[in-house]
Formats: structure tokens, sequence, C-alpha cells
């Protein structure tokens, strides 16, 4: 008998399968034919990397927000200060 070779996304929606929507184990080894044994094999490699995958999406969109942010702050500090030596330039 030979085994059963499954992709990398099969393994990784598995998992998420497991962490994501909380289905147990057993559930989720019924339904996608595949052994408890191998489901719990697949958690404890590629658990963390999928889960630190999607926090990285997520931490690259809040660096992109934050760091427009500080751009338009930048702008609006320059702005003020230019604003501000001239009307001290006016009134002196």
């Amino acid at each position: 008998m030979s085994k059963v070779r499954f992709t990398e996304e099969f393994k990784l929606e598995a998992i998420k399968q497991i962490t994501e929507h909380h289905r147990p184990v057993a559930e989720v080894s019924q339904r996608l034919g595949v052994s408890s044994h191998s489901l719990y094999a697949w958690v404890k490699r590629y658990g963390k990397s999928a889960q630190s995958g999607q926090q990285a999406g997520a931490e690259a969109v809040e660096l992109r927000r934050l760091r427009a942010e500080v751009k338009r702050l930048t702008q609006e500090r320059d702005i003020l200060k230019k604003a501000a030596a001239y009307f001290a330039k006016e009134s002196g």
C-alpha cells in the first residue's frame, strides 16, 4: 500500500480548520480522510508557521498604515513650523 501525499496547501487548510475554526481533530480527520496522527503532526510542524504567516500579513498592513500616518504627521509638523516662523517674523 503506497503512502498518500497531501499538498502543503491541503495541510495548511486542515490546520486552519483545527486552530482557527476550533473544530475537533477527530471531526477534521474523518471529514478529510486523514489520520488524526497525521493531523497532530501537521499542527506541530506547520501550525506556528501558518499562524505567523497570517500575523505577518496583518503586521505588514499595520506597518504601512503607521508609516503613512508618520509621513502625514511629519508634513503637518513642517507646515506648522514654517507658519510659526512666518508669524514670529511678522510680529517681531
